[in-house]
């Protein structure tokens, strides 16, 4: 069962440091963070050295008075352990706690995250310090939870220390027990690389061609991914033992790290920190990019983890530090916008990242609330708005589930062993954004699910699942998926699925592998594709016809048809494989099966859209809405609350089918009603 956020409302709230800022401003601090409806804080998540000035020096006099004056005005913490940062005393002392180049150069100190998780010596002072915390803070009446470490896995996601390549064959020993099966699972008889002896395993080292061996490298993020989850069960343990009634999150959703098992073993909820410009820095690129609303696709990966989430840094300022990543400043609107997106998505608790703008540091140039000066701004009058509305609107949406159709499936495995097979991997994000935005500007919803963890049960809330590059599939997840088509599923495959087992090596046998027979077809040829030469696609299908024109990009599984009931939509126009399969139907059960043979570009995906009678759930109550307007609903059995989001510069045009009540401005709109949504605007309907 998935672990959410348990509130009768959605909380707002903010991240302080008052390690950084005189005393004699904490109190107005605290006192108009209620004013603007604020109901939790965040601290102390780098404060280590403030805590434990010297090595055995605890020093709790600041946070204890910090927490007081924070009670006293209402307000709920959150303590963030502050083990991302460890203080220069101890990294001086004892430099094996450091984190190291894949060459072995050691990082130094002077930024964040320069340690490692398998340092016996790092762990134990870890434990020491958070034990401490957690024995100071146990029975305060303002603390309700606490953060462990801060963005596990962010700014660097692998580890070459010295104490990491020891615990990289301790896990081996525990995962296979031999060499031999070491081994075989690495396909080590390949290029001589066989090992005779546990001390000649180490972690991917530096090689001639900077490729290592591929299983090796799959095992490597596994590896990485249990030291993290391992490390923040020490601290989770703790703070289970010393101070039970209260909560426990981490907040990121970083590479190398399973988040799922990650919330499943240790977690009461898990905590995200969504900052949408990074999605117009890094646009998705092609015709009408997603830019912030992209960042939708994120918080869909969150909520898979847990259905009502925190997001621990909600971005409401300018982003950037002094030499790197710059942000334009939120548009006026914008910071509310993306407070509702959050909670659209199934944020429960919202807490904006910073308070005020740090005067000094890497950071200083990652805006909060308030500007250094302290002065009125924007941004505190719309985080004012946004508080005033959440106090009158935060009771109907808390504890709602995001209610989507259609599902798009991913894995860890996949994610890891594609960021090093070339000959897969840069699929996925092709694809998965070809979806994303099609159905984003059809307004139709959509959840992401972990296929590690998916059944034929939890994936029956579905009607499509979509399951784009899945090179990596197993036997299991291959059943799954058939029983879900059998029940009146319907699943979509795309190309390069099925060529790998666990360990990343190719099957013998015809490709798709496992699901082969579920999709009723074989691949008889494939091919990467260069740039510009994808093959022109033609719909077969008397009810595709219509559908606007198609290649097959980036690369190209030729298609041979393996059992009668077949159909196929859509055949190869060009190139030497012209008149081949490129697109096939399979009935399976009371549902269906499709494969395309290449990577979903929009058209394909648009195509599709249509073909499965996919809709948006808000056309029952309003007509077409514009493509800049995001739409989605929370709901449960007290009823349905519907988000409109207005991503435009420019006012959307609403216009009502049937009765329906905006919450935020409680007014009643009938059938046939018209209204204006402002630019960057929001609208919160009940159903």
């Amino acid at each position: 069962m998935p672990k959410s956020v348990a509130r009768d409302r959605v909380w707002l709230g903010v991240c302080y440091y008052p390690e950084q800022w005189p005393r004699e401003m904490w109190e107005d601090d605290f006192r108009r963070m209620r004013e603007l409806g604020f109901d939790v804080v965040r601290m102390a998540e780098f404060a280590w050295s403030t805590m434990e000035p010297e090595e055995g020096v605890f020093r709790f006099g600041l946070f204890d008075e910090a927490l007081d004056l924070a009670h006293r005005y209402g307000l709920k913490a959150i303590l963030g352990t502050p083990t991302a940062t460890p203080p220069a005393w101890l990294t001086e002392r004892y430099p094996e706690v450091l984190n190291a180049t894949q060459a072995g150069v050691p990082y130094r100190h002077g930024q964040r995250r320069h340690y490692n998780y398998n340092s016996h010596v790092y762990r134990s002072f870890s434990e020491r310090i958070v034990r401490r915390m957690a024995s100071q803070y146990k029975e305060h009446p303002a603390v309700v939870a606490w953060q462990i470490d801060n963005e596990l896995n962010c700014e660097t996601n692998v580890f070459y220390s010295e104490s990491d390549h020891r615990a990289f064959r301790a896990w081996l020993i525990g995962k296979y027990g031999s060499l031999d099966r070491l081994n075989e699972a690495w396909g080590a008889a390949f290029w001589n690389q066989t090992y005779s002896s546990w001390e000649q395993v180490y972690l991917t080292r530096p090689t001639v061609s900077d490729s290592p061996n591929p299983h090796q490298a799959l095992d490597e993020k596994r590896f990485i991914s249990d030291s993290a989850i391992s490390y923040a069960k020490l601290q989770a343990d703790i703070i289970r033992e010393l101070a039970p009634r209260h909560e426990v999150t981490t907040n990121g959703l970083f590479g190398h790290l399973d988040s799922h098992r990650l919330t499943d073993e240790l977690l009461d909820y898990f905590s995200y920190d969504s900052y949408p410009q990074f999605g117009s820095i890094y646009p998705d690129g092609g015709d009408r990019p997603l830019r912030d609303r992209k960042w939708s696709w994120n918080l869909s990966k969150a909520r898979s983890v847990s259905p009502q989430f925190c997001v621990m840094e909600q971005q409401s300022g300018a982003g950037g530090w002094v030499n790197r990543m710059e942000m334009p400043a939120p548009k006026p609107g914008q910071m509310r916008l993306w407070t509702y997106q959050s909670i659209l998505h199934g944020a429960d608790m919202v807490l904006y990242f910073r308070w005020r703008t740090a005067a000094f540091g890497t950071e200083m140039y990652w805006h909060g609330i308030n500007d250094p000066h302290n002065r009125p701004n924007r941004r505190v009058e719309e985080a004012g708005r946004i508080g005033e509305e959440l106090r009158r609107v935060g009771g109907a949406i808390a504890g709602k589930a995001y209610r989507a159709d259609v599902a798009v499936l991913g894995s860890y495995d996949n994610e890891w062993d594609g960021e090093l097979d070339r000959w897969y991997g840069p699929l996925t994000g092709y694809s998965v954004t070809s979806w994303i935005k099609t159905l984003q500007y059809a307004h139709i919803p959509v959840d992401y699910v972990n296929a590690e963890q998916a059944s034929a049960e939890t994936l029956e809330r579905y009607r499509v699942v979509v399951y784009p590059h899945a090179a990596i599939l197993s036997e299991e997840t291959a059943r799954e998926l058939t029983a879900f088509a059998e029940r009146g599923g319907i699943v979509v495959f795309g190309c390069r699925t099925g060529l790998k087992d666990e360990n990343g090596q190719m099957r013998m046998q015809a490709f798709p592998g496992p699901v082969a027979s579920l999709c009723g077809v074989e691949v008889e040829d494939f091919t990467y594709v260069l740039e510009g030469d994808a093959p022109k696609v033609r719909w077969t299908a008397e009810r595709l016809r219509g559908a606007p024109d198609a290649v097959g990009p980036k690369f190209v599984d030729v298609l041979r048809v393996a059992a009668g009931d077949v159909e196929v939509l859509a055949r190869y126009a060009s190139d030497y494989f012209e008149g081949k399969p490129a697109l096939t139907r399979r009935p399976v059960g009371a549902g269906a099966v499709y494969y395309y043979g290449s990577a979903f570009e929009e058209s394909v995906a648009q195509a599709l859209t249509a073909e499965l009678g996919l809709r948006s759930p808000l056309l029952d109550w309003f007509e077409e809405l514009p493509e800049q307007v995001e739409a989605g609903i929370r709901e449960d059995d007290g009823g349905r609350v519907a988000f409109l989001l207005n991503y435009g510069s420019t006012p959307a045009a609403i216009r009502t089918k049937r009765e329906v009540r905006e919450l935020l401005t409680d007014r009643l709109a009938e059938a046939a009603d018209a209204f204006e949504l402002e630019p960057y605007g929001v609208a919160l309907f009940s159903l």
